[in-house]
């Protein structure tokens, strides 16, 4: 019987019993049930979950992957995706493990010491590399005091997780052009807002080169950074050989002016996605996204 992904995905029953597995299983047994199911999802080619992976992974890989290649290194981006789901449940409610766990950069130190408000707002974004979801309420409990802008409108498992972050008394607030205001004006206040960049949106009126291609990504952090005159800094997590999740963080980056909006968003946009591309390039098979990325190329790859 074929794993219906859009249930694994949307379902606040399957978000729950993951939680209740996280909380049962050690660590070991945990991991090879990930394996396991990550191996079962691998073999859904025709999927349209299976089928985005495969092209978000061609391109960030530069296009030059052959059908066996690619298939391999959808495996190993299940695999790690499924193991970082565990490890989310396993850890989430130990506090002092999920400590031992995280490796954070200097900069990243410094980012979590720096007071709600400061003399300057920063907007700091994130992609979905390794397991972010896990480091974010670390991140708070460090003392990072971020508004988080989220998808609009949660349904199912993901309104789960929304009320599951609210609980750890996350700023969270779904997007929307009031919650784009007010994000504005926390950055003027010198707060700091936490935003996802590389969730694909439905007809982008602007799309962004991304890994050489046009990229159907929102260009929204570009408009709070530039309204709000602050820098940007990339916020990722990767997975290392030690068996750790690094926290790595960006240097800041600057708006460049521009005299035509729209053209110095776009090009904006660019240079952040640019180091973004860098962070992906160390560990491709950690970068996790189940909406294409650049949708013309679904019916491109081997």
């Amino acid at each position: 019987m074929a794993i219906n992904l859009q249930r694994i995905n949307n379902s606040p029953l399957v978000i729950s019993l993951l939680s209740a597995l996280g909380r049962a299983l050690p660590l070991r047994l945990g991991h090879s049930l990930a394996d396991f199911v990550a191996g079962q999802l691998a073999g859904q080619r025709d999927s349209p979950m299976i089928r985005a992976i495969r092209a978000n992974q061609w391109v960030a890989r530069g296009e030059a992957l052959e059908k066996e290649a690619l298939d391999q290194a959808v495996r190993d981006t299940l695999r790690h995706s499924a193991r970082s789901i565990f490890d989310l449940y396993h850890y989430i409610q130990k506090p002092e493990l999920t400590r031992r766990l995280i490796v954070p950069d200097s900069t990243t130190q410094q980012l979590v010491q720096r007071p709600e408000f400061a003399g300057r707002g920063l907007v700091v974004v994130g992609i979905h590399l390794s397991n972010f979801d896990l480091i974010l309420p670390w991140l708070c409990g460090q003392g990072l005091r971020p508004l988080v802008l989220t998808i609009p409108d949660p349904q199912g498992g993901r309104r789960t997780e929304y009320e599951r972050r609210k609980k750890i008394r996350m700023n969270l607030i779904p997007a929307s052009f009031g919650a784009i205001r007010q994000a504005i004006r926390h950055l003027q206040q010198g707060g700091v807002v936490l935003t996802a960049i590389d969730r694909p949106i439905p007809d982008p009126g602007a799309r962004p080169r991304f890994f050489g291609r046009p990229a159907a990504l929102p260009l929204h952090h570009i408009l709070l950074a530039t309204k709000a005159q602050v820098p940007v800094v990339i916020k990722v997590t990767n997975l290392q050989s030690d068996g750790k999740y690094h926290v790595l963080t960006s240097d800041l980056i600057e708006m460049d002016p521009h005299p035509d909006r729209e053209v110095g968003a776009l090009r904006n946009a660019e240079k952040v996605l640019s180091i973004a591309e860098n962070f992906i390039r160390q560990a491709p098979q950690q970068w996790s996204i189940s909406m294409p990325v650049w949708p013309e190329t679904l019916d491109l790859v081997p």
